[in-house]
């Protein structure tokens, strides 16, 4: 089976109480919940919170919502904490694997869930999504995280930096003679993957990119990755939500 986990921190340096602001009729977080709900191949979602505000209105329209430590460094790391509060409420039930959705992206497509989910084939140590790349403004964008892959779509490399450099040509022009992608969407962790990579120290890689994903990579994990169609809408500031409803109404 496979479980949907929906990280969701009250604390927000640039938007506190996040996860609890309406959108039109309907909190951010119940937004997303009914999403992951929606998708075909979860067979069940949870809401793994540190603040009792967010499981109290979770429970309120319906949803499951577990308690996690405050002090956790990532939303993986919240994801493994949720997977033994889960299974602790459900002894003798088994979940193969965990996808980790993001509690900011409330107008997010059951479909692309389900995109994600259905590579994971139980060989399937690490999963995640990417979109291609066309312009070149998206390209050389530091906040974006680019994806190098093999030949069997599996990561080589996420790096803030445009890889591979194009000798000959113009920045502005290397999206218009060589196919590049960027990170979206979803994570996926088997759930013998997921307690390993937790336990793992920050390496070099992450430290200088600023990517949890590269201390996977470094540790010799592999990351299937799933071509998506869907970009994803985050909402991190107030300024967003207008911004994201806009984008929508195009």
């Amino acid at each position: 089976m496979i479980l949907g986990i929906i990280p969701a921190r009250y604390a927000s340096t640039r938007f506190p109480g996040k996860p609890l602001i309406d959108i039109q009729g309907k909190s951010m977080i119940q937004r997303v919940y009914e999403a992951a709900k929606a998708s075909a191949l979860l067979s069940d979602v949870v809401v793994a919170t540190d603040d009792i505000r967010i499981r109290e209105h979770v429970e309120a329209f319906g949803g499951k919502a577990v308690m996690t430590r405050e002090d956790h460094p990532s939303g993986t790391d919240r994801c493994q904490e949720a997977l033994l509060r889960w299974q602790e409420a459900h002894p003798g039930e088994t979940a193969q694997y965990v996808v980790n959705i993001q509690g900011d992206e409330p107008f997010l497509d059951p479909a692309q869930i389900d995109e994600l989910a259905a590579a994971l084939d139980g060989t399937v140590e690490l999963a995640t999504q990417m979109i291609q790349v066309h312009t070149a403004e998206a390209l050389h964008d530091p906040g974006e995280a680019k994806i190098v892959l093999n030949a069997a779509r599996e990561v080589l490399l996420f790096s803030r930096q445009a890889i591979p450099y194009l000798r000959n040509v113009a920045p502005e022009e290397w999206h218009l003679h060589h196919v590049y992608y960027r990170h979206v969407g979803m994570y996926a962790y088997r759930t013998d993957i997921l307690e390993a990579i937790t336990r793992l120290a920050p390496s070099s890689l992450e430290k200088a990119e600023s990517l949890e994903q590269l201390r996977w990579l470094e540790a010799g994990y592999s990351i299937k990755v799933v071509e998506t169609q869907y970009d994803s809408h985050c909402i991190d500031t107030e300024e967003d939500v207008e911004k994201v409803l806009k984008l929508l109404q195009k």
